[in-house]
């Protein structure tokens, strides 16, 4: 009963995942997962893991999970963090870089996440609208803040910022805290990870949910300099010491030692939504450019809310957001060759 709630929680609108659909079979282009499943070294990583030290509580430091990822980017432990998810990476970030400075700002259209962690750690904000292509003017984000929140690529909108942008928005706010989410950063955008060696107040935040299979698994990392991975650690220490299971952190150091199978999928990937953009194309729908592994997509003369109806009753799952500017979009996940000719099917029998 609502009575028993602290006035936090009376105030809270919490994030709204996309449909989890129970008792029916749907192909799934909701949720932005992988069509694709780990690859085999990670299925045996995880079966080599579970025996009897499954009782014992994991490494509460990640250690050899943050030492390969760090590794590979020619840096040590001390700038990589892990957490449950690039969802609890960035509530970490947020609670540890925002919480009791000046109004921070990002997009008007980006990860909606974001408000509700600035709801839930008491964080002002303010948004800033995309231009009229769904870009970001970045002019707007210089001034006195208390802290910037770019998605790069975006979503829902799947539009990447080249690099040297990320650079001014980082020499544009030296003073605090940026932070780049890059949850689809592997489908065709550049990581800022390389910048941060030169930046102090860079923070950049990845994920193993889409681009290696992993979203059962909940892991997600941050890069930064130490003092920043200390203030998360600090934070994670007074909320849970051991946020990573055993089997998530065997599973996410196979796959990300697994170079092989990453450039296959993510090559897969790419090349299907490449062509999936054409098709769509064929069918009277405008899609913005994407470097992520879904497509934004609007159709010439069919509403969106119509055509996600249609496509529901026809077993298929895509996500729409009845939102100012975009209520007249839909986000669209990439999926397997068959998933796709379902698809396209589907859409050539509703636009019929």
């Amino acid at each position: 009963m609502s009575r028993f709630w602290s006035p936090l929680v009376e105030k809270l609108v919490p994030y709204v995942p996309g449909e989890q659909p129970k008792g029916q079979t749907f192909i799934k282009l909701n949720t932005n997962e992988n069509p694709y499943g780990p690859s085999a070294k990670v299925l045996e990583a995880i079966q080599a893991a579970t025996g009897d030290e499954l009782r014992l509580y994991p490494d509460p430091v990640a250690g050899g999970l943050r030492d390969s990822i760090a590794a590979s980017f020619g840096l040590t432990r001390e700038k990589v963090f892990a957490g449950n998810g690039s969802d609890e990476v960035l509530a970490h970030a947020f609670n540890a870089f925002f919480t009791g400075k000046p109004r921070i700002v990002f997009a008007d259209i980006t990860y909606s996440f974001y408000t509700t962690y600035c709801q839930l750690f008491g964080v002002e904000y303010t948004t800033f609208p995309l231009n009229e292509t769904f870009e970001y003017d970045l002019d707007d984000y210089q001034g006195p803040c208390g802290g910037v929140v770019i998605a790069n690529p975006n979503a829902p909108t799947g539009i990447a910022l080249p690099l040297e942008k990320i650079e001014q928005v980082l020499k544009q706010n030296s003073d605090v805290v940026v932070i780049v989410d890059e949850a689809y950063v592997d489908f065709g955008a550049e990581s800022a990870v390389r910048l941060v060696p030169r930046y102090e107040n860079l923070l950049v935040v990845q994920t193993f949910s889409k681009s290696r299979s992993l979203a059962g698994a909940r892991v997600g990392f941050a890069v930064g300099q130490p003092h920043l991975i200390e203030g998360l650690n600090r934070v994670k220490d007074s909320f849970n010491s051991y946020p990573l299971d055993r089997l998530a952190l065997v599973a996410a150091k196979a796959a990300w030692e697994d170079a092989e199978g990453f450039e296959q999928t993510r090559s897969k990937v790419i090349a299907s939504r490449e062509k999936l953009a054409g098709q769509l194309a064929e069918l009277g729908f405008s899609s913005l450019p994407s470097a992520t592994n879904f497509l934004f997509v609007s159709h010439s003369s069919v509403p969106a809310a119509e055509l996600q109806a249609g496509l529901r009753a026809r077993g298929i799952l895509v996500r729409h957001f009845s939102k100012p500017r975009i209520e007249n979009w839909l986000r669209i996940s990439i999926c397997t060759d068959d998933e796709c000719r379902a698809l396209v099917r589907a859409l050539q029998e509703i636009l019929q």
